[in-house]
């Protein structure tokens, strides 16, 4: 996620997170378990770093380098998928921890959506996503994250899993 399309987002994910109330069904447990064991995205995390996780905790993993440190939030990128110079493949909040994941491409949620999938894809994958400012709904299987999906010409070039209360793009 480069950091203008951070702030763009920033508005945006506190209002989806407020809107975000409607949640699509839960994913079994069978899911989840294949999910966690393909290395896909979601739905506590990604590439052995989860939401909520403190910086030290993280750091501990010696799965994240840090880009950037900030405020109130710093940014880093998992040491497996390293982003360009002006972009961070994560968000770690001061107040709550790991705040958001961006999907490297390749990697798809449990539900098989991806960079590159449709939107129609993600409606049929995800009936109850919404629309803001981009697509979101609530992680089936984990009630306090959002997938966000930002879409162009009718496919997702950007995917993120983050917490709903995260403080990093506002």
């Amino acid at each position: 996620m480069t950091r203008k399309t951070g702030l763009m987002m920033a508005t945006t994910l506190i209002g989806g997170a407020l809107v975000a109330g409607a949640t699509a069904p839960a994913a079994s447990a069978d899911t989840t378990a294949v999910a966690a064991k393909r290395g896909t995205f979601g739905p506590y995390g990604y590439g052995g770093v989860k939401l909520g996780w403190s910086a030290k905790r993280a750091q501990a993993s010696h799965k994240i380098v840090r880009k950037f440190r900030g405020g109130a939030c710093s940014g880093w990128d998992l040491k497996a998928h390293r982003t360009g110079r002006d972009s961070v493949g994560l968000y770690i909040s001061k107040k709550h921890g790991v705040a958001l994941i961006s999907a490297p491409k390749g990697v798809s949620t449990p539900r098989g959506i991806h960079i590159g999938s449709t939107l129609k894809q993600v409606k049929r994958a995800y009936p109850g996503v919404r629309l803001g400012d981009y697509y979101y709904v609530t992680v089936p299987g984990n009630r306090k994250a959002t997938y966000n999906f930002l879409v162009r010409h009718g496919k997702v070039y950007e995917l993120n899993i983050a917490l709903k209360n995260q403080d990093c793009t506002n």
